[in-house]
């Protein structure tokens, strides 16, 4: 979290987010091993370090009023981000009642965009991929909101496109079948696509997106295993599948952001969060988004296309690589 003397400082020193990794991913491949309920001790598995319950950087008022936060208007619609910051915002009741507000539909670009110019109200809070230009000038909450499944990524293909990807087993693979993949301009993947030679076509609109895969435009939509299932639930067509057999994976952790100098909201979510942790909650909200999505997609059965992804801070870069290797033990385990 940077604070307006440059410092990198978080609210709690202790806060480490590698802490946390394997204490979420235990609930998250929850679904993949057993029910969350059979976790006897979670603190025999990691220490979690105690939670402040303010901090003098960031003084409660007593009494304060009703706050109304604006949430993008894609994390709005999204009912996992929407639960999440519902969740982090209720676990901090000293600041108050609140109220999450849909913002207008921003381009991802102009969202952060604006998040960023912190002279207006257009946008609150925002959930995307991070990178390092994003740590730079927006405020981070340090924790992936889906235990890093964004880093997973499936493709969402029309039925006559499935040929392409038939036998496909490697990276350079998928280069030679010249598999054009689909993502939005301002996505930090695409960058990660681009620096790994695999073509791809973008659109500052991620609605337009599967239009253009319709229109044969590109061959996959790429989107992660954390979000595919409620996309298409969204779009509700059945001319729009998801390919079966392959994954590509890459670190990528996904964090909620603020503006550069809304500390008060920064600190109120990432301590929100920081409690859902300790309580369990945060587990039980990881297995009813994400927990399904990861046994319906059969992601121990496919083929795991690793990518680079050079675009993250030193910090992120861990975390994902973290999160990334310990989700794949886990389905390396399962396949056996």
């Amino acid at each position: 979290m940077r604070y307006t003397d440059g410092s990198l400082m978080c609210f709690n020193t202790s806060f480490r987010p590698l802490a946390y990794l394997g204490f979420l991913l235990v609930f998250l491949s929850a679904p993949l091993w057993g029910r969350v309920d059979e976790i006897d001790d979670a603190s025999d598995i990691i220490e979690v370090p105690s939670i402040p319950q303010n901090s003098s950087a960031f003084p409660v008022p007593i009494n304060p009023p009703s706050q109304d936060y604006v949430l993008w208007y894609r994390n709005y619609d999204s009912p996992a981000i929407h639960a999440l910051v519902s969740l982090a915002l209720e676990k901090t009741p000293e600041y108050g009642e609140f109220r999450i507000l849909r913002s207008g539909e921003l381009s991802q670009g102009r969202a952060l965009r604006e998040l960023a110019r912190n002279s207006n109200r257009m946008v609150d809070i925002a959930n995307v991929a991070t990178s390092v230009e994003r740590e730079t000038f927006l405020t981070s909450i340090p924790i992936p909101v889906d235990g890093g499944l964004l880093g997973f990524r499936v493709c969402v293909v029309t039925p006559e496109s499935l040929p392409l990807f038939a036998d496909i087993l490697s990276l350079e693979d998928l280069r030679d079948r010249g598999v054009r993949i689909g993502q939005g301009t301002h996505w930090p993947d695409t960058l990660v696509l681009k620096e790994n030679h695999i073509p791809v076509i973008t659109h500052s609109r991620y609605e337009i997106l599967f239009g253009m895969l319709r229109n044969h435009r590109f061959d996959c939509f790429a989107r992660g295993v954390s979000e595919v299932v409620n996309d298409l639930a969204v779009e509700n067509d059945s001319e729009l599948v998801i390919e079966p057999n392959l994954v590509l994976a890459y670190p990528m952790p996904s964090y909620l952001f603020v503006g550069p100098d809304d500390h008060l909201t920064a600190h109120r979510l990432q301590l929100g969060m920081e409690r859902a942790i300790r309580d369990g909650s945060f587990g039980v909200f990881l297995q009813r988004y994400y927990g399904a999505a990861v046994e319906a997609l059969n992601l121990d059965k496919r083929t795991v296309i690793d990518l680079e992804n050079p675009f993250l801070t030193d910090e992120s870069a861990n975390v994902g690589r973290q999160t990334l290797n310990n989700l794949r033990r886990r389905l390396e385990l399962l396949n056996r």
